[in-house]
């Protein structure tokens, strides 16, 4: 079959990242189908942040490039990446807090498309989407983490975004709220049809989630396949099951 460089609809190719003499990133090829969730899964100091950070455009790569319909986005600055179509959500929630949840939107929708450009989602539609709508007017100060995490995601579904970036979203959840987000998740991505890397903890949660997953492990991909074989590879039960096992959670 013939390939065509620009029939991959997101591709990283050849990455590296150092910083100084660590090598944080090593060689990390990867391409996302549109419209699938891409999972990104491994120990803590894998690498997994600072990839979406060279997504993202908070981060130059050492070496490699990323693309997103054909075209190079690893040097622009995170507002350029914004603009051609790729949003992402924070660890520790990244809003205003002394904006309104509406307000928060509304900076995703005015500063998260390029200049002549309009959204074509109404602020109130996503609000309603994530279940804010009770909280609209109220700071984002003063609501709590995981409404804080859906407003992150509702200020980056308001870019209108062609792939989006969910870095550990999970975190602090409890299993209700946990179960209510991933609900959330696949309904952006089915409904919308938006395109998702997810990089997540919660192993199980993931796989479950997912179609395709990455496992990195000191910054090198140890896995890349599909979701439900993820489970019967032996270097990731080794290295990442292995570790989970040896924590006392088997």
């Amino acid at each position: 079959m013939a390939h065509s460089k620009d029939t991959t609809f997101f591709k990283v190719s050849n990455l590296d990242m150092n910083f100084g003499s660590m090598e944080a990133l090593k060689n990390v090829n990867f391409e996302v189908e549109k419209g699938i969730i891409f999972g990104i899964a491994g120990p803590n100091g894998a690498g997994k942040t600072t990839l979406l950070n060279i997504i993202s455009g908070a981060l130059s790569p050492t070496r490699g490039e990323v693309h997103l319909e054909g075209e190079s986005i690893a040097s622009l600055k995170p507002m350029n990446v914004c603009h051609k179509g790729i949003a992402r959500t924070f660890q520790i929630p990244a809003i205003f807090p002394t904006l309104t949840v509406l307000g928060n939107v509304r900076v995703g929708k005015t500063f998260g498309h390029a200049p002549g450009r309009k959204g074509s989602r109404d602020l109130g539609e996503i609000i309603d989407f994530v279940g804010l709508r009770e909280k609209e007017d109220q700071l984002a100060a003063n609501i709590d983490l995981y409404s804080r995490k859906l407003l992150m995601l509702a200020a980056a579904l308001a870019t209108d975004p062609k792939v989006l970036l969910l870095d550990e979203p999970l975190g602090g959840l409890n299993f209700r709220e946990i179960d209510a987000y991933l609900r959330l998740v696949k309904e952006v991505n089915q409904g919308m049809g938006v395109t998702l890397l997810v990089v997540e903890h919660l192993f199980d949660k993931l796989v479950e989630t997912s179609q395709e997953i990455m496992i990195l492990d000191f910054g090198q991909q140890i896995y890349l396949g599909p979701s439900d074989k993820v489970g019967e590879d032996k270097k990731v039960i080794e290295v990442y099951l292995g570790m989970k096992r040896h924590a006392g959670s088997a």
